[in-house]
């Protein structure tokens, strides 16, 4: 190669290196402030990364991403959403409720997008379903206020079942309401309810040995994210109890867990991701509403209950959108 030639391009390559760095420089950044664990939420940033696709977003191509991962423990949560904050990222995924709390106490101007379970109107994340009217918008799974349905699909289990056994963590900010279904459920169908608090992993062994020596007739497992991120654990310690146990979503199912019911963590990711592009093209949070789901999913592990000797009845087979065999 003679040296002129070789001088431009040297000089062309080098002209080019700024234009690269300045392309990096200006594509947006999603900052994913994941209240679990990075590998339990593998599937739900998969969904999201979908979404984001449909609408025209790929990571690295025109759009990248930071994680934070608070891995359950929610005291994490604020100074990983002020370092986002502080970056600053052109928008937020704030996964499950104290993700998306303490996101929206973080920042006022950085756009939100969040994927809760509980009532953000009741919650003080957004002013309406319709007009949110701030800088947050998302997906509600309504898991809190499935308690009742999930209460009666025990019931149909089990129905003589007078005592039924709840896990849940009393810092989740959708602990209280709800709690509160479950209980006003409950007294409903003349059923006692007998609470068993976790709040953090190391608390698992200590609760199901309580809930052994209580004797309930069933067992129903809360919405926390914690539980999400512990949903093997929890199974493994449920199962040996023989007892109908109901979980709020498929992956519990899916882990051996016997029944779910609720709606779908990935389908709601996936329109997280969808808004999030949407919000990334110009529209605004407070103009886009809040997408609650329009089905629930039924899901019967039929291998977990016949090697716990549980007989499920053939009207809630029938039922069941999926059957795991």
């Amino acid at each position: 190669m003679r040296r002129r030639e070789f001088i431009t391009l040297v000089g062309g390559a080098a002209a080019a290196w700024p234009l690269a760095a300045r392309a990096q420089s200006t594509m947006p950044v999603i900052g994913f402030l994941g209240t679990i664990s990075e590998a339990q939420s593998y599937g739900q940033v998969t969904a999201f990364r979908r979404g984001l696709s449909q609408v025209g977003f790929d990571e690295g191509r025109n759009v990248a991403f930071e994680f934070r991962w608070a891995e359950g423990r929610y005291e994490r949560l604020p100074a990983m959403a002020a370092e986002l904050a502080r970056r600053p990222v052109a928008l937020i995924l704030a996964n499950a409720p104290p993700a998306a709390l303490t996101a929206k106490a973080t920042t006022a101007t950085i756009p939100i997008v969040f994927v809760v379970g509980f009532d953000p109107v009741a919650a003080g994340l957004v002013a309406s379903l319709g007009r949110p009217g701030g800088n947050a918008t998302g997906m509600t799974l309504i898991s809190v206020v499935l308690g009742q349905k999930r209460l009666e699909i025990l019931r149909e289990i089990a129905p003589k079942a007078s005592v039924v056994a709840m896990l849940a963590n009393p810092i989740s900010p959708d602990a209280v309401p709800e709690i509160g279904t479950v209980q006003a459920a409950a007294q409903s169908m003349g059923v006692e309810l007998a609470m068993f608090n976790v709040s953090a992993a190391s608390e698992f062994d200590a609760a199901f040995a309580a809930i052994a020596e209580r004797r309930p007739d069933a067992v129903l497992v809360g919405t926390d994210p914690l539980f999400v991120n512990q949903r093997d654990e929890i199974v493994a310690r449920a199962n040996p109890l023989r007892l109908p146990t109901i979980y709020p979503f498929r992956e519990y199912a899916a882990s051996g867990g016997l029944i779910s019911y609720g709606s779908s963590i990935p389908n709601a990711y996936r329109l997280a991701g969808i808004y999030a592009g949407r919000i990334l093209k110009g529209e605004k949070p407070a103009e886009l509403p809040v997408q609650q789901p329009t089905a629930f999913e039924l899901v019967i592990n039929l291998k977990t209950a016949r090697a716990l000797g549980l007989d499920i009845p053939p009207i809630l087979l029938a039922r069941a959108d999926e059957v795991i065999e």
